[in-house]
């Protein structure tokens, strides 16, 4: 008997997220990807840093890869943001977004808090990566988790 791991979101939760990575997308070349995972046994950043080089997420041709990451069951959580985008933004770029996420998390409101963490980078990548008439979808949209 095979049994299906289940996931933290429902299957409606994550087509909002994809949606709302769509949609931000639509506002900017730079990509945008979720990781959700139960656990995190070690600091936050570092294994996102981890998660974005394991899905490639540094091969971007603009070097403008964003990831949100979530530890759910240890309530940790991280926007980690490729050279492209840590080169001209600047150093505070993510603390507003990380203070909204926090703030919905805090009232067991994960998915609002991704989503608006998605909208938001999308709005923000915009002023330094719009969207480009010919630009490419380097990286799919899904959830991807661990």
């Amino acid at each position: 008997m095979v049994f299906k791991k289940k996931s933290f979101f429902s299957d409606s939760e994550k087509q909002q997220i994809v949606d709302a990575i769509r949609k931000a997308e639509l506002m900017t070349s730079g990509e945008i990807k979720v990781h959700i995972e139960k656990e995190c046994a070690s600091d936050p950043y570092g294994r996102a840093l981890e998660v974005f080089l394991k899905l490639k997420m540094n091969a971007t041709s603009q070097k403008n890869a964003t990831l949100i990451y979530l530890a759910y069951g240890d309530k940790k959580f991280a926007i980690l943001g490729d050279k492209g985008i840590n080169d001209v933004v600047p150093a505070n770029f993510w603390d507003t977004t990380k203070e909204q996420m926090s703030s919905h998390f805090r009232k067991s409101e994960f998915l609002e808090g991704i989503v608006f963490a998605i909208k938001e980078t999308g709005k923000q990548l915009k002023q330094y990566f719009p969207y480009l008439s010919n630009d490419k979808n380097e990286l799919n949209d899904e959830i991807s988790e661990g």
